[in-house]
């Protein structure tokens, strides 16, 4: 993998805050022109720099009116238990995102819920019933944001 320099790493800050800006303005804001920068962007894809394009959603608009972090501690942390388990709760519809952790919890997992009837149910019936899952505890979550930057040490 090619080292990136300031321009890469400019170019991803930029998409990063926003994957839609036309290459021709990218171009214009890290001062190269339009298909080198086309060459770069695609370089940084080719390399596994740039993983993928998404759109940003509100949840409530599609009908989400509870999230929740539910963290699982496995009986043991056995290899093919972990596994079983990142299967069932990634096939679940209402994981958003699955985090394998180090310290006294295994995993954690967001979801979206409709309520808290909902969360309940789900809490009970795809996490608690799982003959791997020895313990779960659920926080709900008020506001949920993410950081567009890079961390600055990334550039030093």
């Amino acid at each position: 993998m090619k080292h990136l320099d300031r321009i890469d790493y400019e170019i991803v800050r930029l998409l990063r805050n926003n994957a839609r800006m036309a290459n021709n303005e990218i171009a214009r804001r890290v001062g190269l022109a339009p298909s080198t920068c086309l060459v770069r962007i695609r370089m940084l894809q080719q390399q596994g720099v740039i993983t993928g394009f998404k759109a940003e959603v509100s949840p409530s608009a599609l009908g989400v009116g509870l999230q929740a972090m539910i963290s699982v501690r496995l009986k043991r942390h056995y290899k093919p238990d972990v596994e079983a388990f990142r299967e069932h709760a990634l096939a679940l519809p209402e994981v958003v995102r699955f985090y394998h952790v180090a310290g006294p919890i295994d995993f954690l997992v967001h979801v979206w819920t409709r309520d808290s009837e909902h969360l309940r149910d789900l809490a009970m019936t795809a996490f608690t019933s799982r003959e791997e899952v020895s313990h779960i505890e659920t926080e709900l979550i008020f506001e949920h944001l993410s950081s567009r930057e890079l961390p600055s040490f990334l550039d030093e």
